[in-house]
């Protein structure tokens, strides 16, 4: 099997592509850096470098390929995050349909089902919505929960303020993920026989919440006592964008944390849970660690 990566050497798309090419699948990993060229060959796959915003080196990469893995790579210095997301989507729309690759796994997130009010999810719905209308094309999306390595960008919360917090509240559900696990469930997905248009969603760990996160984190940090703060969506704001995030990136990180506080994010994914895999709170708590005492 012929498979074309997006994600250049990520946290999901480096586990899939060393599980792919040890199965001896030929692997070709899209990469905007230049720079990942000699990595991504040292793996046993083949670089493909070039924009994600370029619909005809899209569709020069995907032409041949059997099936396709699809994500969109964050990029902070956009003016609309949401509409960057979604344009991304349909970059990758016209080049499958273009390319007439048959089966994609693409790369979603918990909440997707939702048209608006999630923040930058709601971009990915919409990539949901574009990859709706391929004809003859099988997609399955992978619905992501939050992933654990996100709280890696709070150790200096934690160190400096002794604290972890969000704009939602310490008993607010969860969904969380490790990015080893969705790679895992990514890699299989392409092995398996599906057809039409599907989601299946992908968590590790579906009922811890906030204040068991802050008081794993912390005791693995000798910090037993760190407390969950439930930040105004005000001091929210401004601690993201103090500590160097754009405003408009910010902007919809607020929203996304009124989604989770309004319990309305996670609605269709306890309706529809599936079996959890991966690392467990704990384990990350020990990634965390190394991270703070790094």
């Amino acid at each position: 099997m012929k498979i074309t990566l997006t994600g250049s050497l990520g946290n999901i798309t480096k586990p899939i592509a060393e599980t792919l090419v040890a199965k001896g699948y030929e692997v070709k990993i899209i990469s905007s850096n230049p720079d990942r060229a000699e990595a991504i060959k040292a793996m046993g796959a083949i670089p493909l470098i070039g924009s994600v915003a370029d619909t005809a080196f899209l569709t020069a990469a995907f032409t041949g390929a059997d099936a396709v893995y699809t994500m969109v790579p964050p990029d902070f210095s956009v003016p609309n995050f949401k509409a960057y997301i979604s344009e991304i989507g349909k970059n990758y729309a016209v080049a499958i349909q273009q390319s007439g690759v048959k089966k994609v796994v693409n790369l979603s997130s918990v909440g997707a089902d939702l048209p608006d009010g999630t923040g930058p999810i709601a971009g990915l719905h919409e990539v949901e919505k574009t990859f709706a209308q391929l004809d003859g094309v099988a997609v399955k999306h992978l619905r992501a929960g939050y992933f654990y390595i996100n709280f890696l960008a709070n150790v200096d919360m934690v160190k400096h303020a002794n604290i972890l917090g969000s704009n939602f509240g310490a008993d607010a559900k969860l969904v969380l993920v490790h990015p080893g696990h969705i790679a895992k469930v990514a890699a299989e997905a392409f092995e398996d026989d599906f057809a039409g248009k599907s989601v299946q969603y992908v968590a590790s760990d579906d009922e811890s919440t906030p204040a068991d996160v802050a008081k794993a984190l912390g005791t693995a940090v000798s910090k037993p006592a760190l407390p969950w703060i439930e930040f105004s969506d005000k001091d929210a704001f401004n601690g993201m964008t103090g500590a160097g995030l754009p405003e408009e990136i910010a902007k919809n990180y607020v929203e996304m944390g009124d989604a989770i506080r309004s319990n309305v994010l996670f609605v269709d994914y306890f309706k529809n849970k599936p079996v959890l895999g991966g690392a467990t709170l704990q384990d990350f708590a020990a990634e965390f660690a190394v991270a703070y005492n790094g």
